[in-house]
């Protein structure tokens, strides 16, 4: 394929993530070298990210899906990279998370830590990541899953404590179990199926009888994928790693792991469930606890649909509630990712178990909306966390109070952060929660509407009670001899501008969500551009 086209692109992001790691790996001894190879590195993601988001999905005369087949082998046989609208679209959400975290990373650490292994482990991160947005298999999935895990086992266990030494083992050990269940899923798909290429499983699925499969096996497996998946986005009951993890680890890696490796889990349920399994064949009947619904069907997404409603309304209460109740920015931080993420996927559930084309594309349009927008406000936060600690040396409530008055623009900042959580205009959190609550009400459950209601509720609570305790109040010893780094605050004003220029140029956000639910809904799409060629036939026409 000629330089320059489209599919070059897909593997962009991937490469330079990876020279760049490699080469802060080798500047181990040189630590201005290092930061400033890390941070060319991080604004040249940001660069192919944007080119993929152009040149694939947004320019009038864009393809919509772009294919890379490693070392010219063709699907389903070799390695596919696959970009299309919805990898694009959460890509775009990790290169804006992961530059902010990278800059603020490069003010904070000390001259002993630029000299550790903290920035390439911060490549390898992002590097996994984007693996597991553009792979087009699942063994390839799992190993990416892989490369981001293990960097952020050793980011939980950062700073050496025997609190963090603690979360790092219980972090290590869910994670090993979870990859154990996702190689078992992997394993058993491939039994059942004879491959693993996500195109090639949708074509099987869809006619198993022309490939002599039984469909009967894919919810099971499904529902271990599903769980493995739940672990990552950290859905009740699966997110118990949560609070000490993202205690843990320094607070601008934690705005990465909230806000890019969360989503991958997100992501990884709407391809497998829409783009894959949504055309196999296989008799669902379930009760829906406490929605008061019967989830039936004859594909297996009427099994995630019931499940994710469950999970969601746990996760929603649960976060809620435990954020109300913490006494530390990063531990009220941390459960409220835990109920933020049940409102991402409250709509994917709704877009599972509907059988309307039109609610479904705007339930997951609702999802992407919503996603971005966590990411962005808990970056946003968590990075405010981080210039809080390293000003104060504290997070904890009881030590602040005042900071509104000691540093405007942090305050600013954090305020802009929160209200974006709650739902309010013209913050990108507006138009989430607003998309969200249009595709329950279209879908008819009250009992969902009860609930998301009650989960805002909770949103207010407890961001008005961590305001109130910490840039509010009586100006404490360790706020009064606070200096706030200039730099810092140029990347919370950074992440501040973009929350409002979000919501209020929300229109190209939106068609940019709505072609990323169209890429996760168009099987056929998906099929035809990663293998046109009929599977069974030898060397099949490679894109």
């Amino acid at each position: 394929m000629p330089v320059g086209t489209p599919s070059d692109l897909v593997i962009a992001p991937m490469l330079i993530v990876l020279v760049t790691a490699v080469l802060t790996l080798v500047l181990g001894r040189r630590p201005r070298a290092r930061v400033g190879v890390s941070l060319v590195g991080g604004a040249g993601y940001v660069l192919a990210v944007t080119a993929i988001a152009w040149y694939v999905v947004l320019a009038p005369d864009a393809p919509g899906i772009a294919t890379y087949q490693v070392a010219d082998l063709p699907a389903p046989f070799g390695i596919t990279l696959v970009a299309d609208g919805l990898s694009a679209f959460m890509l775009t959400m990790v290169a804006a998370i992961g530059i902010t975290s990278l800059v603020f990373s490069a003010r904070t650490l000390p001259e002993l830590d630029r000299r550790s292994y903290y920035f390439p482990l911060f490549h390898f991160l992002l590097l996994g990541v984007t693996g597991a947005f553009l792979t087009g298999d699942l063994f390839n999935l799992f190993v990416w899953f892989e490369v981001m895990l293990m960097a952020s086992y050793i980011f939980v266990a950062y700073y050496g404590g025997a609190q963090h030494t603690r979360a790092a083992f219980w972090y290590v050990a869910l994670n090993l179990l979870a990859s154990a269940v996702f190689l078992l899923g992997v394993g058993g798909l491939y039994a059942t199926t004879g491959t693993l290429n996500m195109a090639d499983l949708a074509r099987r699925l869809a006619e198993p009888a022309a490939y002599g499969i039984d469909p009967g096996p894919v919810v099971g497996l499904l529902a271990l994928l599903l769980s493995v998946f739940a672990i990552k986005a950290g859905l009740v009951p699966f997110q118990f790693w949560i609070p000490t993890a993202y205690r843990s680890a320094p607070p601008q890696v934690t705005a990465v792991l909230a806000g890019a490796s969360k989503k991958v889990g997100i992501y990884a349920i709407l391809r497998l469930s829409f783009t894959i399994f949504a055309g196999a064949q296989v008799g669902v009947d379930l009760a829906v606890p406490g929605v008061g619904t019967v989830v039936a069907g004859t594909s297996p997404l009427a099994f995630v649909g019931a499940a994710l409603f469950v999970m969601a309304a746990a996760s929603i209460l649960v976060g809620g509630i435990g954020a109300v109740g913490r006494s530390s920015l990063e531990g009220i931080l941390a459960y409220s990712s835990i109920g933020q993420v049940g409102f991402i996927a409250v709509p994917v559930a709704i877009a599972a178990t509907t059988t309307a084309p039109e609610l479904r594309q705007l339930a997951i349009v609702a999802a992407l909306v919503y996603a971005l927008n966590h990411t962005l406000a808990k970056g946003l936060l968590f990075l405010s966390v981080g210039a809080v600690r390293s000003a104060t040396g504290t997070s904890q409530l009881a030590d602040l109070g005042g900071l509104a008055g000691r540093s405007p623009p942090l305050a600013i900042a954090f305020f802009v952060g929160s209200l974006a959580l709650v739902g309010i205009p013209p913050l990108s959190g507006f138009f989430g929660k607003l998309l969200v609550f249009d595709a329950a009400a279209r879908a008819g459950t009250m009992p969902v509407l009860v609930l998301l209601v009650g989960g805002s509720v909770l949103t207010i609570a407890y961001t008005t009670r961590t305001w109130n305790r910490s840039f509010w109040g009586t100006r404490t010893a360790a706020v009064s001899r606070a200096t706030v780094d200039p730099v810092k605050i140029g990347v919370l004003l950074a992440l501040t501008g973009t929350i409002l220029a979000v919501g209020i140029g929300f229109e190209p956000v939106y068609e940019f969500a709505d072609a990323a639910a169209a890429a996760a809904l168009d099987v056929e799409g998906y099929v035809e551009a990663v293998d046109p060629a009929d599977p069974d036939a030898a060397g099949g026409e490679q894109m």
